[in-house]
C-alpha cells in the first residue's frame, strides 16, 4: 500500500491533480471534509459525535477525525493506497496519522507540496471566482488571508515530514500535464 499526502494552497491545482493521481495509481482519495460529511450523513457514532460538536460551533477533535480515517482505511481493503487531502493540518495530526498507519502496517510514502507564487494563486482564484460562485474567491484580501493561513499551518506539517525525508516541492505552475508528470516522477521514485 502506497500513501500520499498532497499539499497545496488554495488555487494550486490540488483538486485537478488529485483526480488524475487517484486514477493513475488506483488510490482512494481521502478528503477529511468528505469523510466528515459522509459519516454525518450515515449517522455513524463518530458522525453523530462530530455533528454534535459542529452544531455547537466547536472543532472536531483529532481523535474523532483519526477514528473516521481509520474507518475509511478499514472500509477500503482493496485500495492500493490513499491520497490524503486536507489532512494532516498540524504536527499532532501528522503524528496521530503515522501511528494509525503503523498499526495498519503501512506509512506515508511521499508528501508532495505544490509550490505556486502568491500572485499566480490570486489570479487563479479570482478567475475561479468568476465561475464558481464562491464569495471567498472574489475578494483579494480574503484570498491573501487564506494563502497566509495555509502557509502558517502546513509549514509545520511539512517540517515534520522533512525529518523523514518524505517531502518534495513540486512546481505548481505550467500546464496541467507538466505538473502531473512532475508529481508522477516523484511518486514513481518512491514506490
Amino acid at each position: 500500500m502506497f500513501n500520499i499526502i498532497l499539499f497545496g494552497p488554495p488555487g494550486s491545482g490540488k483538486g485537478t491533480q488529485s483526480e488524475r493521481l487517484v486514477l493513475k495509481y488506483g488510490l482512494k482519495h481521502l478528503s477529511t471534509g468528505d469523510i466528515l460529511r459522509s459519516e454525518i450523513a450515515s449517522q455513524t457514532p463518530l458522525g453523530l459525535e462530530a455533528k454534535n460538536l459542529m452544531d455547537k460551533g466547536q472543532l472536531v477533535p483529532d481523535e474523532v477525525v483519526i477514528g473516521m480515517i481509520s474507518s475509511a482505511l478499514e472500509n477500503n481493503p482493496q485500495a492500493k493506497g490513499f491520497l490524503f487531502d486536507g489532512f494532516p493540518r498540524t504536527e499532532a495530526q501528522a503524528e496521530a496519522l503515522d501511528k494509525l498507519l503503523k498499526l495498519k502496517q503501512t506509512e506515508i510514502g511521499v508528501v508532495l507540496a505544490l509550490i505556486v507564487s502568491e500572485e499566480e494563486l490570486v489570479q487563479r482564484l479570482l478567475n475561479r471566482g468568476l465561475t464558481s460562485g464562491r464569495p471567498d474567491d472574489n475578494n483579494v484580501e480574503v484570498i491573501r488571508a487564506r494563502i497566509t493561513e495555509y502557509h502558517k499551518k502546513t509549514s509545520v506539517v511539512a517540517d515534520y515530514y522533512r525529518k523523514f525525508n518524505k517531502v518534495f516541492d513540486i512546481p505548481g505552475e505550467g500546464t496541467v500535464d507538466e505538473i502531473f508528470e512532475s508529481l508522477c516522477e516523484k511518486i514513481d521514485e518512491r514506490m
